[in-house]
């Protein structure tokens, strides 16, 4: 009789501590709506629910599909074979095995960025991560560990958050992936990436990244998924695989929200 007082007693307080988590769960969301009601990330428009966009800016986006180059994940106009790769893949290979890319970074995918980079939008993060985690979704499934493309220090304190760190953790909160923010760190304060050419762009990140010596074991071995919020010409993807890969990384793959077309669409 005691016994099965106790369970009873047990399986109340169990009961009672969900009901307890549901209710503070239902009223976080409530003040997250208050603080941040549901609004197209475009235009600004009220939503039903946070984490899309309305019809019209919808239409505007170009997500990346298939057919694209296998490596670098640039779009084709049309469907060339799964082998085939791009011109920029062939004449310049990169370092990492596959990079792969939610959208072109134009009109909404650029503010949806810029939102979060600069202006403290981390309600976007979880939402972002969703359209990573599709558009990554081959990468994921081979990935032992997600690695954040870091900010310096300093730009980290001016900042108060780094962007990449924030999809990069939601993005392995939803796959169960290992999130190892800190086995990446961005050794050189490098000049603003914006308005600068691809050999600038290579010269101011050259060396600027390096692993720990405590953190190698975080990495050696393991096929490592890079994240970053943009892909513009690849010199910063390109040098901190570069790191990872010096550090023991088995194989690195490069997933970004939004990716740079220098062309219409490449062939």
């Amino acid at each position: 009789m005691r016994r099965r007082r106790e369970n009873c007693n047990e399986a109340w307080l169990k009961t009672s501590l969900a009901v307890a988590r549901g209710a503070f769960l239902r009223l976080a969301n409530t003040a997250s709506d208050l603080l941040f009601p549901p609004s197209c990330a475009g235009c600004g428009e009220h939503l039903a629910r946070a984490g899309s966009l309305c019809g019209p800016c919808w239409a505007e986006v170009r997500f990346i599909d298939k057919p694209y180059c296998p490596v670098l994940g640039t779009p084709f106009s049309h469907d060339l074979g799964a082998e085939i790769l791009s011109a920029e893949a062939i004449a310049d290979p990169p370092p990492f095995a596959r990079s792969r890319s939610v959208a072109v970074h134009e009109g909404i995918i650029r503010e949806m960025v810029h939102s979060l980079k600069y202006n403290d939008r981390l309600d976007l993060a979880p939402w972002m991560a969703a359209w990573l985690a599709r558009a990554g979704a081959e990468l994921l499934a081979d990935c032992d560990v997600i690695v954040p493309v870091p900010l310096h220090a300093r730009r980290f304190w001016m900042r108060r958050s780094n962007q990449s760190a924030e999809l990069a953790r939601h993005v392995a909160r939803r796959s169960d992936r290992p999130f190892e923010p800190d086995a990446l760190k961005r050794v050189k304060r490098t000049r603003q990436q914006v308005g600068l050419g691809l050999s600038q762009r290579t010269a101011n990140v050259q060396g600027a990244f390096k692993v720990p010596p405590d953190r190698e074991i975080l990495v050696r071995g393991r096929n490592v998924l890079l994240i970053d919020d943009v892909y513009t010409t690849g010199a910063t993807v390109k040098a901190a695989a570069r790191a990872l890969l010096r550090s023991g990384a088995a194989r690195v793959d490069v997933l970004t929200f939004g990716r740079a077309i220098k062309q219409e669409l490449p062939v």
